[in-house]
């Protein structure tokens, strides 16, 4: 009789058009949003952030999409679905990764190329002979970062940059320690007002691009552990966003540009008030050291900022909905309404976890984590600094977008992380429920 029962509710998922794979992903909406509400609802009493939007979706649906809070903590602007954030290290793979697998499918770069071999100024460095593939993967040995743009800083009291106590000298709070109120601009490469040729960095900072050099000269010299172990580096994706521009001849802004437009999408891309209006954008931190600015418009990573908001690490600005598109595209294998924006195996390659048997679970650009009770096999995405979060769940076809802005107004706001906000709600929705 069990057997009966079984069987004829098989050949009833067939008549109906169902399968049971798609069972397996059922997703009970109205109980997750309840979820999401209360976690969020948290979330801003508690002050992880000011606000946020979240997406949730599967290939072909979107499940939740919803805002939440306001654009800082003065609450008088609402978060809206138009709005955008500062994708902080999201930017490596919707950015300098996505344009890398795009070339990669076109056999215009190779995971062997080697650094030296396609940028001529490390290719008598101690970093010559990495490749694209160590670089995507953090195995470069290199270290994380390099605070490049505190070269560009003294203090003419003579005093170091920062105390941990307050005082006439260290008036205001940058992180957790206090700024020398005397900090000044290094004027050979700094202006306060526009000069031909320089990079605008800042609201009020222009860059001169000879500066660039030393910049390139430092990663030169920056690979101090051995290469095959995993690090993760700022660095490594710098340099991948110097292999692509070399092997193209072509801007990475443009590049990325070209993906998005043939998605159709229009509210993502580095330097944000050059295509969207000031009021759109979410500010980041009060910056009282480098900007000595609220950061609104212009990148909150310093790296990213000193190549004009334009960089591999960090850079993009975007809201949940023009993400969701690009996780619709990688759920469906390049594909997107009909055009294949990337090929099939290329997203395969770049998703999964190469250098496992190494105790390595990161992909190609993409973060992954070593299986568990949140994090599955062949789960994919990326965090951002600034409190931005995505991941994608093949199997279970199902992606997540939190986007923050919890470095507002400071970055010494860690409670986020404290409560393992992002991944609870990862592991819940990922439940066939």
């Amino acid at each position: 009789m069990k057997n009966t029962v079984i069987r004829a509710f098989l050949i009833l998922l067939v008549f109906s058009g169902i399968s049971c794979r798609s069972v397996k992903k059922s997703f009970d909406t109205k109980k997750n949003e309840v979820y999401i509400d209360s976690m969020f609802t948290n979330g801003l009493e508690k002050g992880f952030f000011p606000g946020a939007q979240v997406i949730v979706g599967s290939k072909d649906s979107i499940f939740i999409s919803k805002n939440y809070g306001f654009h800082d903590y003065s609450k008088t602007e609402v978060v809206k679905a138009e709005d955008v954030y500062d994708l902080a290290s999201m930017s490596k793979v919707l950015g300098a990764t996505l344009v890398a697998m795009r070339l990669v499918g076109e056999n215009k770069m190779n995971l062997e190329d080697r650094l030296g071999d396609v940028v001529a100024f490390y290719k008598n460095t101690a970093i010559a002979d990495l490749t694209l593939f160590e670089l995507l993967t953090h195995t470069t040995g290199i270290k994380p970062s390099i605070t490049f743009y505190q070269s560009l800083l003294s203090t003419s009291n003579g005093l170091p940059f920062f105390s941990d106590q307050k005082s006439e000298n260290y008036p205001e709070l940058f992180d957790t320690m206090y700024v020398n109120n005397t900090i000044v601009y290094d004027e050979e490469y700094v202006s306060l007002e526009p000069k031909e040729n320089y990079i605008q960095i800042a609201k009020t900072l222009w860059l001169n691009p000879e500066f660039y050099t030393t910049v390139y000269e430092k990663i030169a010299v920056a690979n101090t552990n051995p290469s095959g172990k995993y690090l993760y580096s700022d660095l490594n994706l710098l340099l991948v966003k110097q292999m692509i521009e070399s092997k193209t001849g072509v801007k990475l802004d443009q590049l990325t540009k070209e993906i998005y437009n043939e998605l159709g999408i229009s509210t993502i891309g580095f330097n944000p008030l050059k295509w969207t209006v000031e009021q759109n954008v979410i500010p980041t931190e009060i910056d009282n050291f480098f900007r000595k600015d609220t950061i609104k418009g212009y990148v909150h990573d310093e790296a990213a900022a000193i190549f004009g908001g334009i960089s591999g690490n960090a850079g993009l600005f975007a809201n949940a909905t023009s993400i969701s598109v690009i996780c619709q595209m990688l759920l469906n294998k390049g594909n997107y309404q009909g055009k294949q924006i990337l090929k099939t195996k290329v997203i395969r390659e770049f998703t999964k976890s190469p250098l496992v048997k190494k105790g390595i679970y990161r992909g190609l650009g993409f973060d992954k984590r070593k299986p568990n009770d949140i994090y599955k096999k062949n789960d994919f995405g990326h965090t951002g600094y600034t409190g931005t979060f995505f991941f994608l769940n093949p199997d279970n076809d199902r992606f997540l977008i939190i986007l923050s802005n919890r470095v507002n107004p400071s970055r010494s706001n860690t409670l986020m992380y404290k409560d393992d906000f992002t991944a609870k709600i990862w592991k819940k929705i990922n439940k066939n429920n």
